[in-house]
């Protein structure tokens, strides 16, 4: 109401407005722990009610984040969002219904308690406003408005580290075996840290000197080059990560997790060579997915440590 006042009385600027809009905002969250306030005339669900309809949600979200073919690592952040955000709602009464778009106060009022007293970063807040975004327009199929003026933490801009070509050159002589060829391929061939735990044996291309990138981000597709310093090691390589599969195969493993089921139009594919991670787990693990044990590639934690 005090906004809309200074619009129509006061004839004050845009950003004027913008500027007392998150004034009023700070106030009320930090200092008057708007958050619960906002709640306190409210008569909220029942706390079975509430756990009802989170598990409802979450169940319908999981099929959802499958059907449009998100990455399993998106499918646990997310749900792990919306399972803190009704347990938000639980601590302080919120009636949240999923039914209409009066719940887009309750969103606000989370994210604007991740910022200002969970003092999350700012792509922390983003990835928790981007779950529950997907909750309310896939799920739900509702389209919150006036989320723009939720108070969330600005992301400032950061200036890249970048290692001179003789710093470069001093750090992989340092490095030897799987680790060194795999920061090596990285730098080399110019990928990301999923694109090189993802890399299969058959998009890597020895006679065109050439990398194939497939389900990369955005799931984009592209070819990149492959460094002519670690051919000869890369090959080397390939051929003890052959010996383990055909290791697998001898007591019944060796397969490999398929993209978008082609294990089930192609039932004996997960099994050839070509599907094979080039940097394979040291061991087998249970899929969480489907349960089959299966060998998955490193771990993009593993590789990070390396860097």
């Amino acid at each position: 109401m005090y906004l809309d006042f200074l619009k129509v009385s006061e004839l004050r600027e845009e950003w004027q407005i913008r500027q007392a809009g998150d004034a009023i905002r700070l106030y009320i969250d930090h200092f008057l722990d708007g958050d619960r306030t906002i709640f306190a005339t409210v008569k909220g669900p029942t706390s079975a009610v509430l756990d009802d309809l989170k598990s409802d949600a979450m169940k319908r979200m999981r099929q959802t984040l499958r059907i449009q073919n998100y990455a399993y690592r998106t499918e646990k952040t997310y749900l792990d969002w919306v399972n803190r955000y009704f347990s938000y709602c639980k601590s302080v009464n919120a009636p949240v219904t999923g039914r209409d778009a009066s719940d887009s106060r309750f969103v606000k009022a989370y994210i604007s308690h991740l910022a200002l007293e969970r003092d999350v970063a700012a792509s922390t807040q983003n990835q928790a406003f981007n779950a529950l975004l997907f909750l309310y327009r896939k799920v739900f199929e509702i389209d919150l408005q006036g989320l723009g003026d939720t108070v969330r933490a600005r992301r400032g801009a950061k200036l890249p580290v970048v290692l001179s070509v003789e710093e470069i050159e001093r750090l992989f002589l340092e490095l030897n075996g799987t680790s060194g060829l795999m920061l090596k391929l990285i730098y080399g061939a110019g990928l990301r840290l999923m694109e090189l735990a993802r890399l299969r044996v058959k998009d890597v291309d020895f006679q065109n000197n050439v990398l194939l990138v497939r389900t990369a981000k955005g799931d984009k597709a592209r070819a990149t080059l492959l460094p002519d310093s670690i051919r000869e090691s890369l090959s080397t390589h390939l051929q003890r990560v052959r010996e383990l599969h055909e290791n697998d195969l001898k007591i019944g493993r060796g397969e490999v997790f398929l993209p978008n089921a082609l294990c089930r139009k192609y039932p004996n594919v997960a099994k050839e060579w070509g599907w094979q991670y080039v940097f394979p787990a040291r061991g087998l693990s249970v899929d969480p997915r489907s349960g089959k044990v299966r060998r998955h590639h490193s771990s993009e934690k593993l590789i990070r440590r390396l860097r």
